[in-house]
C-alpha cells in the first residue's frame, strides 16, 4: 500500500495564509479551500505580489518561520513505519524545502515557480495538469493500493482516484459537496481512517 498525503492543511499550515499574516495582505489568505480553479488562484496571487512589490525571498522568509502542524511529525513517522508515503502537493519546490527538512524529507511531488532575474515570481510551471490524480492513477497501474488524504477542492480528484479517500480538517463547503469521503479532525482519527481503509495492510 502507498499512502498519498496533501501537504498544506494536512501536515503543515497553509503557506499563503501565513504569508498573508506576515505581510498584512488579507487578499493572500484565499486558498484552494475558497477557489477551486487553481490557475485563476495562482494568477491572482502573482498579481497581488507584483502590486505590493513582494519577491520570492519575501515569501521564503515567511515560510522559514513556519513549522509542521502540531502532531504532524508524529503522525507521519507512524505512517512511514507502516506504508510507503508520498506527499502530493500543488505547492512549489522553491517553497517546500524548509518544511521538508522539518518533516525528515518525505518523498514530495510538486511544481516549480518561474523566477525572473530580479527575484520576482513571474509565473509557475505545473509538473502535470491534475497531477495528484494522475500520480494516484499511475501508482495503481503498478498494482499498489492507494489510500489518500487531503483537505481542499484540489484534493478531491486524488481522493476519487484512490482506493480510499479521507478528508482531513476540511472546510464545511468541501464536506457538503463531497459527502462520500470520511472526515477526520484529529491525527488519531486520521490514523484510524488509514487503518480502516488499508484492508489490513496497516496495523494500528
Amino acid at each position: 500500500m502507498i499512502a498519498c498525503l496533501d501537504l498544506e492543511g494536512v501536515l503543515v499550515p497553509e503557506i499563503w495564509i501565513n504569508v498573508a499574516e506576515r505581510t498584512g495582505i488579507p487578499e493572500l489568505r484565499r486558498t484552494t479551500r475558497d477557489e477551486p480553479d487553481y490557475d485563476k488562484l495562482m494568477r491572482a496571487r502573482i498579481e497581488i505580489l507584483d502590486r505590493h512589490g513582494l519577491k520570492l525571498r519575501d515569501i521564503q522568509l515567511a515560510i522559514d518561520a513556519m513549522g509542521p502542524l502540531l502532531g504532524a511529525r508524529e503522525f507521519l513517522s507512524w505512517l512511514r513505519e507502516r506504508a510507503q508515503v508520498i506527499i502530493l502537493s500543488d505547492t512549489f519546490y522553491e517553497f517546500a524545502a524548509p518544511l521538508m527538512r522539518q518533516l525528515d524529507h518525505p518523498c514530495l511531488f510538486c511544481n516549480h515557480l518561474e523566477i525572473d532575474g530580479a527575484g520576482r515570481i513571474a509565473g509557475y510551471r505545473l509538473r502535470l495538469q491534475d497531477g495528484k490524480r494522475r500520480a494516484v492513477d499511475a501508482l495503481r497501474t503498478l498494482n499498489f493500493r492507494i489510500v489518500a488524504a487531503g483537505d481542499s477542492y484540489n484534493d478531491t480528484t486524488m481522493l476519487g482516484a484512490a482506493d480510499g479517500g479521507i478528508l482531513f480538517r476540511p472546510p464545511q463547503n468541501v464536506i457538503d459537496e463531497f459527502p462520500q469521503y470520511p472526515v477526520a479532525t484529529t491525527y488519531d482519527q486520521l490514523r484510524a481512517a488509514f487503518v480502516r481503509l488499508s484492508n489490513g495492510e496497516i496495523e494500528p
